[in-house]
């Protein structure tokens, strides 16, 4: 058992991305990485096997809030954790269900002592308080395990934020006193990530990042970006909180984003990254590939049989065709939904182990400027 370690081993020369890696008991993750969002506990239509194999996945998500209501952790402690329930041996990061304080803005209440949650599922109602939120996620037993915030709505104001970015930071307190009294449960370290929030007000966001910065956790977050606000914006704040953040910890930016998104965050030094736009774009016929967007379902690609992506090397992206592919779209085959999400996915990992190919050699930055503007171009 051992702390989460971070090791820089190259930074660009012309923009702020680095490539690194980190260390975990269940495993060595490169940076930069993105991660696949499991929200109960499984990437949407992808089996563990697919997400090793031809995915590449390194590290997986699970959400606190959703794994909490199904299937419960008594469940979860019975099986030994969620990497035994759910047959995935590699890093685990937990959401503290923080974003659902925001999404689920109609059925909760926030209190001083927490966020009092009508379940989605059957109504009921919970309290998540920091020190609960610790406690179910040491039950799910992740690897790296977020802090509980609020997640203030984009373009709210100024008071708002700066009593919620207030909140969050008292609340990130009673979550590492709650941390530092209790033990994992699985035999192995599990890691507090604290979350930078201020919304889109730069005295709010230096604040926040400089109280994050000095709780000298081993890994910091940066939250409350990509809720609404413009892509410019959203740039403009990850490079604050990157200069403030330590440079010797890994930045993960929550929530972000599209290839484009992430090719930026790592040029202004973000090191981890997950969405759920992969799996839930590709679902809606929605493909990233090497040369643009594609939306599978459009008729010309009804007699296209070149393969979904040739453009990088994935089994599922080469040996199908687009023609295929659109087929089992048009007839609500569940195998294109499965196909999709597949390759999006497999794109992602391949787009940011690129990356990190790029930043080592030393051209990353031409390469960057290059990909932006072709992974933009709709097809």
């Amino acid at each position: 058992m051992a702390a989460l370690q971070f090791s820089l081993r190259s930074k660009d020369n012309h923009t702020k991305a680095r490539a690194g890696k980190i260390t975990t008991d269940h495993g060595e993750i490169l940076t930069p990485i993105f991660m696949p969002v499991g929200t109960v506990g499984s990437v949407k239509a992808v089996n563990q096997q697919q997400l090793k194999s031809i995915v590449a996945a390194q590290i997986i998500l699970g959400n606190t809030y959703h794994l909490y209501l199904r299937p419960g952790t008594d469940v979860l402690e019975q099986a030994g954790g969620l990497h035994k329930f759910n047959g995935w041996d590699k890093p685990i990061l937990t959401d503290s269900g923080g974003y659902q304080v925001f999404s689920l803005s109609g059925t909760r209440k926030i209190k001083e002592e927490g966020v009092i949650f009508q379940s989605h599922i059957d109504g009921s109602r919970h309290l998540f308080s920091p020190e609960k939120v610790m406690d179910i996620e040491r039950s799910i037993g992740a690897d790296i395990i977020m802090a509980f915030d609020e997640c203030p709505p984009a373009g709210c104001e100024y008071i708002y934020a700066k009593k919620s970015m207030e909140l969050t930071h008292r609340w990130l307190d009673r979550c590492v006193a709650r941390v530092n009294e209790t033990e994992g449960k699985y035999g192995y370290t599990q890691n507090l990530f604290p979350i930078v929030q201020g919304n889109t007000f730069k005295d709010l966001r230096t604040a926040s990042a400089e109280y994050i910065a000095s709780k000298n956790a081993v890994g910091n977050a940066i939250g409350g970006l990509s809720v609404g606000e413009p892509e410019d914006v959203m740039y403009e704040f990850t490079a604050l909180c990157c200069d403030i953040l330590p440079q010797a910890k890994p930045r993960y930016l929550m929530g972000v984003g599209t290839p484009w998104n992430i090719l930026e965050g790592i040029s202004l030094g973000v090191d981890m990254f997950d969405c759920v736009m992969p799996t839930r774009n590709g679902r809606n016929g929605m493909l990233f590939t090497s040369q643009g967007v594609i939306n599978i379902k459009n008729k010309k690609w009804a007699t296209d049989f070149s393969p979904i992506d040739d453009g990088f090397v994935c089994e599922t992206s080469n040996y199908y065709s687009k023609a295929y592919l659109r087929h089992l779209f048009v007839s609500q085959e569940l195998l294109g939904l499965q196909l999709a999400s597949i390759h999006n996915l497999a794109f992602y990992l391949w787009l940011v182990g690129e990356a990190r190919k790029h930043i080592l050699e030393g051209d990353f930055a031409s390469w960057k400027n290059e990909m932006v503007v072709r992974l933009k171009q709709r097809l």
